[in-house]
């Protein structure tokens, strides 16, 4: 215990001057990804045009639904990891966590992209 008028400083808790550069990097990706998966996604409608929207495949089907699916909640879910990435304290005990975060909120962006290029035959 340290008995002068100073704190203690517990390791970590010195801040980062690195640690806008993940969020940074994750908004830049995001803003050039998001549009892109909102596109292709809204575009991935045409997969049912050869089938009609009422008989194509359970696989096309189910797919869709998780392109939409995904676009909906991973999107909201990817925006709240990006915000949380830049309101995490800016130490480097927060490092490794504001790194994970910002990497998942790139995670619906491409995670859609993959599913529309991907789509079974209807």
């Amino acid at each position: 215990m340290n008995h002068d008028s100073t704190p203690e400083r517990r390791y970590g808790d010195e801040r980062d001057p690195r640690a806008y550069v993940a969020p940074a990097v994750a908004t830049a990706l995001g803003m050039m990804l998001a549009p892109l998966a909102l596109l292709f996604g809204a575009l991935s409608v045409m997969a049912t045009d050869s089938c009609g929207p009422d008989d194509c495949s359970a696989a096309l089907t189910t797919a869709l639904d998780l392109v939409y699916g995904t676009l909906f909640l991973g999107g909201l879910l990817g925006v709240a990891a990006c915000v949380a990435a830049w309101l995490l304290p800016r130490t480097r005990r927060w490092a490794v966590p504001r790194v994970w975060l910002a990497g998942l909120s790139l995670l619906p962006w491409t995670a859609v992209i993959a599913l529309v290029f991907n789509l079974p035959e209807g």
